[in-house]
This record gives structure tokens, C-alpha cells and sequence, in this order.
């Protein structure tokens, strides 16, 4: 069975970067940071999404991401499917934080419904033949524009969409090069990587 564990993002700064985490998010075991520098230049081709309960905890998480040292990519906002903002951490990372909602119905928290990764990746149809031949089942598909697993019970979802419509979520350009800086730790499966270079890497399994 192939569980996700964790995503490791890695930083030059690893040390800086779990601090800002923590501190901004407080993600604990889903979220791992370790050390590499390999270049890395332009869109990574994923994004991390927050996905809570109101706005008033997307502007905390947004805020305390802010004060951390995160720049904005898209101010929070309303849409017709919620609300929320993409920011991009100091080591790189972009992350959505959004809601389903448009009006707070509770004192604003810094609670976290799911963690969810979100791939770009070249050809979707053929992606998502390589996860289900891996294992994985598909909650919903929208043919070659967008898949969604059902990853439980594990404590990190993943999604996916074209590089290009993922670029244009986090409103940036999608041409990158060098390192993703990210990974996979997955319990109960041997190591592998995705058609798109997405390593995913045998974790130990927390108690």
C-alpha cells in the first residue's frame, strides 16, 4: 500500500526553514525539511495547500507566515469558490492557504483541516496511471485537467493538475529548471519517482 508520510522540502537553510514552518504552521511530522543546495531556478512545479475551516484562520496563517519572513504571491482574497491567498515561503516553497467559506462562523484559530500536496506535472493522464499502478485510488478526475487521491489514512493528500494551471494558480510563470527540492516519505512501499522526477523515498514509520 502507498502511504505518504511526510513531504521533505529541502533548504540550504534547513535549520531556518523547520523554524519558520513551525512556527507559521506548526505542520509537526507531515512536513520535513533537510539540508541541499542543488540549484533551483523558476516554478518547482507544486504547490503545498492549507486547507481550513474559515478565513479568519487563513489571514492567522497567512499573517504568522508573514511575519516569518513569506512574501506574497496572491493577495487572500474571495472567489467564487471561498476564499484565500498563495504565499511563497523564504526557502521557495509556495503554499495556498484557502477556505471553503466566505464568512468566519467561529473565533478565528490556527487550526488546519488538510494538508494537501498539489503537483504540476507534464501529462496527467499518464501521471495518474503511474500512481494507480502504484496503488493509489482516485477520488475524483476531471479527465486530463485534474485528479484528486483518496490518500487516507494518511496524514498528507495529493492532487494534481498540468504544470501550466498550477504555474497560474500561484500566479507566477511555469518555465523552472534544477532542483524540485522536495520529496515523498512513504510507509509501507519501496522507494520510487514519478514521470515527473518526484522521488518518493522510504520513511520510518511513526508510532
Amino acid at each position: 500500500m502507498t502511504v505518504i508520510e511526510s513531504v521533505i522540502l529541502e533548504s540550504p537553510e534547513p535549520e531556518a526553514a523547520e523554524a519558520f514552518y513551525t512556527a507559521a504552521f506548526g505542520l509537526d511530522h507531515r512536513l520535513r525539511v533537510r539540508a541541499a543546495d542543488a540549484p533551483t531556478t523558476g516554478f518547482r512545479g507544486y504547490l503545498l495547500s492549507l486547507v481550513v475551516s474559515q478565513p479568519g484562520n487563513v489571514d492567522l496563517l497567512t499573517g504568522a507566515a508573514l511575519e516569518g519572513g513569506a512574501t506574497v504571491l496572491q493577495p487572500a482574497k474571495k472567489s467564487f469558490w471561498g476564499y484565500g491567498g498563495i504565499i511563497q515561503a523564504p526557502d521557495g516553497a509556495i503554499w495556498k492557504i484557502t477556505t471553503s467559506e466566505k464568512k468566519d462562523s467561529a473565533p478565528a484559530t490556527r487550526a488546519i483541516d488538510a494538508f494537501v500536496l498539489l503537483l504540476g506535472v507534464t501529462d496527467v493522464k499518464t501521471t495518474k496511471q503511474f500512481y494507480v499502478d502504484r496503488g493509489l485510488t482516485v477520488a475524483k478526475s476531471f479527465g486530463s485537467k485534474y485528479v484528486e487521491f483518496d490518500t487516507a489514512p494518511s496524514p498528507v493528500k495529493l492532487a494534481m493538475y498540468t504544470r501550466r494551471a498550477a504555474a497560474k494558480d500561484a500566479g507566477i510563470d511555469s518555465a523552472g529548471s534544477g532542483s524540485r527540492r522536495i520529496a515523498i516519505g512513504t510507509a509501507g512501499d519501496r522507494g520510487f519517482t514519478d514521470p515527473d522526477g518526484l522521488a518518493w523515498e522510504t520513511a520510518h514509520v511513526r508510532a
